[in-house]
């Protein structure tokens, strides 16, 4: 064979020696290592060097086949047919918003791109863990971070020209790709174009529950615009404390506040957008439906995901910020 591929079995590894097999050869063929109409080393080699079971190499073999990467000629072994590439796309949660991104990222990707995703949920072992067992089985790695110190750490093992770091300028650095929204000041002259719906009523009030992962600096900047625009606010954290009032607007980073506000407005009798006001953020594909309408101010998840899929496709880099926009509905 007149390629570079070599096959590294971990004997002392968690990972089942077949999956290794899988996922080395997956590589190699990302990687371009191994070509469209290569040759594979053989079972018998591939057992002889790597003290491997012939059903440990025909198992990974079988699932390759699958995967329809490589396929077998009689008499001849095994030979790349494929030319897939797998992405790792690694988010926080899955929720409405983050299917937009998803299904965008997916849909516009070439058809050779398998996508594998997993969820760290603010978790930095979950997060060590599905970077350390990742490192190096990728093509292209997309990856939400968070607000902890282990981010950057442990994403070095990553070079630079695979990685996408997607939604949250937090812990990167300024060699890195990225694809974020602004939680600060795009959100500032985003309530601006509300400011004439927001003076409707006598305070605005940010829910900003305790559970959220949302960023802080959302809230700095929504101080500072009722302040310059001479409006009654306060912030509460405790989703305890959040009882509606007639002639008060909301604004909440939780689709569960949104859910206890409308509870609420039919309980009290108080009508959305005239007797109280709502603005949630993030879009979500229910919102305009929900009611007569949620107003949201919201960055643009399906172009988010257009660019993520843009990274993949280009050995090109990328750092890009995705607006954020205000969306006037009835609840405002």
């Amino acid at each position: 064979m007149e390629n570079n591929f070599t096959l590294n079995i971990n004997h002392e590894s968690d990972i089942p020696k077949y999956q290794q097999l899988v996922d080395s050869i997956n590589n190699a063929i990302s990687e371009n290592i191994l070509a469209k109409g290569e040759q594979l080393p053989s079972v018998n080699s591939i057992c002889k060097n790597n003290q491997l079971s012939r059903d440990t190499v025909f198992k990974a073999y079988s699932i390759l086949k699958e995967q329809k990467l490589i396929d077998s000629v009689p008499n001849k072994g095994y030979f790349v047919i494929g030319e897939t590439r797998k992405v790792l796309l690694v988010l926080d949660t899955f929720k409405a918003y983050k299917e937009v991104l998803y299904h965008s990222f997916v849909n516009n990707l070439a058809e050779n791109i398998i996508v594998d995703v997993q969820f760290h949920h603010y978790n930095i072992e979950n997060f060590k863990t599905i970077i350390n067992n990742s490192a190096g089985k990728y093509f292209k790695y997309v990856v939400m971070n968070f607000d902890n110190k282990e981010i950057a750490p442990t994403l070095s093992s990553i070079s630079n020209e695979k990685l996408l770091l997607i939604d949250w300028n937090i812990h990167s650095k300024s060699k890195n790709n990225y694809v974020f929204q602004d939680f600060g000041k795009a959100f500032y002259e985003a309530l601006k174009q509300g400011e004439s719906l927001f003076k409707k009523y006598k305070e605005i009030v940010f829910v900003y529950p305790t559970f959220t992962n949302h960023p802080k600096e959302t809230i700095t900047h929504f101080k500072k615009y009722c302040t310059d625009f001479n409006l009654n606010y306060k912030v509460i954290t405790n989703p305890k404390e959040f009882i509606i009032e007639k002639d008060i607007a909301y604004i909440s980073v939780s689709d569960r506040i949104l859910g206890m506000f409308l509870e609420q407005c039919r309980e009290k009798d108080l009508e959305p957008g005239k007797d109280v006001g709502f603005l949630s953020y993030n879009e979500t594909p229910m919102k305009k439906f929900i009611y007569k309408g949620i107003s949201v101010v919201t960055t643009d998840f399906n172009e988010l995901g257009i660019k993520a899929a843009e990274f993949v496709a280009k050995d090109e880099p990328m750092q890009y910020y995705v607006p954020t926009k205000l969306t006037i509905r009835e609840s405002l």
